[in-house]
């Protein structure tokens, strides 16, 4: 991971039309603070099917954005999915949804971001789309953009910032 500040980045960037600011929806939940890499996108409401199975594949510096459609009724990602994650090379998940296991999730290597933390695991059905753009907290998330997080927010940009 190359060193960075999202406040560094945008002191740099932010006149660019390619940059994007997240609305400071989120929390923090995994073990690592900072993380950055490619985005891979993922739409799907209250199932979590098919994030086990993007998080099941080997990656190197990639992001998972779920859009979860802002849903507070059941978690899409517990500590069993999140050491998927650590397992196969993914630096860090941003969730517009729920999380669970949130002290264990704490001790992880993995950057998580979530809307909050719920105790009820998602539904099966298997429903859901990969790569699509999707669009939550002010910011359009498009597969292979770049995503950067730290303690002061989140920062996408089409390019690779530095």
């Amino acid at each position: 991971m190359i060193p960075f500040t999202t406040a560094g980045l945008c002191d740099a960037h932010s006149k660019e039309d390619y940059f994007q600011i997240a609305e400071p929806l989120f929390k923090s939940y995994g073990g690592k603070m900072d993380f950055c890499g490619q985005i891979t996108t993922l739409k799907t409401f209250e199932d979590n099917v098919l994030v086990r199975a993007v998080l099941e594949e080997k990656v190197e510096d990639r992001v998972l954005v779920i859009d979860g459609g802002g849903s507070h009724r059941c978690a899409l990602v517990d500590h069993e999915l999140a050491n998927i994650a650590v397992a196969n090379g993914w630096q860090g998940i941003v969730i517009y949804g729920c999380i669970r296991h949130a002290q264990l999730l704490a001790e992880l290597p993995l950057g998580i971001r979530a809307l909050h933390a719920h105790p009820l695991q998602s539904h099966k059905r298997d429903h859901g789309d990969r790569d699509l753009s999707v669009t939550f907290a002010g910011v359009n998330f498009k597969k292979d953009h770049f995503l950067y997080a730290d303690a002061d927010g989140i920062i996408v940009s089409e390019m690779m910032l530095s």
